[in-house]
């Protein structure tokens, strides 16, 4: 089971709303996930994030891979993985 950090969309149209998940990669995209560990709203100026870092660093620990825009919003909120050991 691969599992990924990525994004699921809520909220109306042309208001997207995202939650960062965990969630098995063959899992649609806002489908069934294992934890929810963050927001994210890009109408916001500027965007709002909402991250529970201790969470991230958990999964990232345990071989969980990043969608390259989840990549860039850890980047941004100064979340950086940790090499697995």
């Amino acid at each position: 089971m691969a599992v990924k950090i990525r994004l699921a969309r809520h909220g109306a149209k042309k208001r997207p709303f995202y939650r960062i998940v965990v969630a098995d990669s063959e899992c649609p995209r806002d489908g069934r996930f294992l934890e929810k560990v963050g927001t994210y709203n890009p109408l916001r100026e500027p965007a709002e994030v909402t991250l529970n870092s201790d969470r991230v660093q958990y999964w990232l620990q345990q071989g969980a891979e990043p969608s390259d825009t989840v990549k860039s919003i850890l980047k941004k909120e100064s979340v950086a993985p940790q090499p697995a050991q």
